[in-house]
């Protein structure tokens, strides 16, 4: 039984390096999609150089997509574009960036397996022993951090790499919307849905999303350019900018929010945390990456 690490690309070469050298031991191959289009449209050059990853070069394939996917709509004669069509866009994209990665999977046998994660949501696979799973689905239960290693959003809990033998893998976007819980044997509705299992493990402490670790302007172009790219939009006048976010330790996303709620209206405080229950890899590399640990400075 091997394991395929699954990812999608958009300029992220700090989580990339970060994410190789926690999973390498445990990986046979990652497999990274880079698309020619952000979520939101805009053309973009290609980013990941694989010569920037020369340790990892063999066990790296990497796929482009071309083109917009099928389905998505365009700005009409006046240059103004739905607010349903906007989202739809950006769900396809993704959808389409993420499946393309299945074209990749050909060294890979049925019992192999295939996990997805976005880059940024990194699986602790130190304690999982998947030869001895016998459930169709994994869910691994993260720890969420913002702007820099140790800064925790400790009161939400991230559902973020998701996997399964090959053999069980119907498409990436089918395994990213499998929802985060093991539902009872006599929950009918599961026979018939395709996002509520009964076969299913979440695995606790599940590994770490490190989430927005970017200088203030790269964030905010990302921001522009992901799938609620039409929320940040709206709200961008209206909200404290992303420099003063970061300088005081705050999130203005309320994750809790119900799906049709305005997100971006509350601040909430981030919680410094003790290396402790970083990757080993980081809390061997603090002083490579100090720029991205919030290291509180003793007078």
């Amino acid at each position: 039984m091997k394991i395929f690490d699954c990812t999608t690309f958009y300029n992220e070469n700090l989580m990339l390096e970060v994410r190789f050298n926690i999973l390498n031991k445990y990986v046979e191959k990652f497999i990274i999609a880079e698309a020619k289009f952000s979520h939101s449209g805009e053309k973009k050059k290609l980013n990941f150089d694989i010569k920037n990853f020369p340790e990892f070069k063999k066990k790296i394939i990497y796929v482009v997509i071309e083109n917009e996917p099928n389905g998505v709509k365009y700005k009409n004669k006046e240059g103004d574009e739905d607010k349903a069509d906007v989202r739809m866009n950006s769900i396809l994209r993704i959808a389409h960036q993420r499946n393309k990665l299945l074209s990749c999977l050909t060294e890979a046998k049925d019992e192999d397996y295939i996990l997805y994660s976005d880059n940024d949501e990194i699986p602790n696979l130190e304690k999982v022993n998947l030869e001895k799973n016998k459930n169709k689905i994994i869910i691994f239960k993260q720890k969420l951090f913002y702007y820099k290693f140790n800064l925790s959003c400790d009161w939400v809990d991230w559902y973020g790499t998701k996997g399964c033998k090959k053999k069980d893998l119907y498409s990436f976007s089918w395994l990213r919307e499998v929802k985060p819980k093991k539902y009872p044997f006599y929950r009918m509705d599961t026979f018939f849905s395709k996002n509520k299992y009964i076969d299913l493990k979440i695995i606790n402490d599940g590994g770490w999303h490190f989430s927005q670790l970017k200088s203030p302007k790269d964030l905010e172009l990302k921001l522009l350019n992901q799938e609620h790219h039409d929320e940040y939009k709206l709200a961008r006048n209206k909200i404290t900018n992303v420099t003063d976010l970061m300088n005081r330790k705050m999130i203005n996303y309320d994750y809790k929010a119900k799906s049709n709620d305005y997100k971006f209206s509350k601040e909430f405080k981030l919680k410094n945390v003790s290396l402790d229950i970083m990757p080993d890899f980081l809390k061997k590399n603090v002083d490579k990456y100090s720029e991205w640990f919030d290291i509180e400075k003793k007078i």
